[in-house]
């Protein structure tokens, strides 16, 4: 019974966060369900090994991301990674410095969205978890690469990112 209590207090407590990356992985809300399931039943299969080596968040973040890459099958390179304007930490890659004009912004918003399915698999999965507003050393956790690592990446994709905008905005002047 114990096992069970466990799973489910870890289900409530991050049934967002999971979603949100199933969210990120896949557009089909019909195969987003099904990528929650797998993550859950990975979740379940895994609890006897979880060791609290790590925050249980990032457990289950790494589940949830390793899931997510799996179900999206050998297509890696094409996977798309989805984003929305709502995405809590999405201005600290968009460059948002005081654009009024809706129009401009959308038109920003949607070289972002070109932008981040043109990057790596490595490369979305880093955006995708900062995105979900976790620190260096829990990505870095997550992956599997070293902290400063993770800062350089993230450092030269926000900027290749932000050029992007930047030249964008410039575009549509």
């Amino acid at each position: 019974m114990k096992k069970e209590d466990d799973f489910n207090r870890i289900v409530a407590d991050n049934e967002g966060r999971i979603k949100r990356i199933c969210g990120y992985y896949n557009s089909n809300e019909h195969d987003q369900k099904d990528m929650c399931q797998e993550v859950l039943i990975n979740i379940w299969k895994s609890l006897d090994n979880f060791r609290g080596d790590s925050a249980m968040s990032t457990w289950i973040y790494r589940i949830a991301v390793n899931t997510a890459l799996t179900y999206t099958g050998k297509a890696y390179k094409h996977m798309k990674l989805m984003v929305n304007a709502d995405t809590q930490n999405l201005s600290s890659v968009y460059a948002d410095e005081g654009v009024e004009d809706k129009q401009l912004k959308d038109k920003q918003f949607e070289i972002l969205q070109n932008e981040l399915n043109m990057l790596s698999v490595i490369d979305k999965t880093l955006i995708s978890l900062m995105l979900e507003g976790l620190t260096m050393k829990e990505i870095a956790d997550v992956i599997g690469i070293t902290e400063p690592n993770v800062k350089v990446k993230i450092h030269r994709i926000k900027t290749q990112l932000q050029s992007k905008l930047i030249g964008g905005r410039n575009e549509t002047k």
